[in-house]
């Protein structure tokens, strides 16, 4: 059973940072391209960052420069590494997976295959 758990999610001020963990279990993720999006009360979820086991990252603009997304292979997780925190940050987060052929593929526009619950990400003006 594929399992995605966040952790790191927090109160932080404007301009504060906060590293967002995904734990992945049930298989071997070294094939999925795995990310986060983001989703504010009302409106739709959207990406934030995306990665490829073939190194490819993808970032939304507004998230670009100053979030970064990295995995560990051995360990089955996917950091999100978000710095100069802005007010409109505020979301809950989501980790994803999906399966990709290597290096990258656009399926993920397709939707995601797995999810987890998210973590509550609060930035205070």
């Amino acid at each position: 059973q594929v399992q995605l758990v966040e952790s790191g999610g927090g109160l932080v001020q404007t301009g504060g940072s906060l590293r967002l963990s995904c734990a992945a279990s049930g298989r071997t993720f070294s094939n999925y391209a795995m990310g986060w999006f983001r989703q504010a009360p009302g409106k739709e979820r959207e990406p934030a960052g995306i990665s490829w086991s073939g190194g490819i990252t993808y970032y939304s603009d507004s998230v670009k420069g100053r979030f970064t997304i990295s995995r560990d292979s051995a360990k089955n997780t996917v950091y999100l590494q978000m710095n100069s925190l802005k007010p409109e940050d505020t979301d809950v987060y989501y980790c994803a997976a999906r399966y990709s052929n290597p290096p990258y593929d656009s399926s993920w526009l397709d939707g995601m295959t797995y999810w987890g619950k998210g973590t509550l990400v609060t930035v205070s003006s």
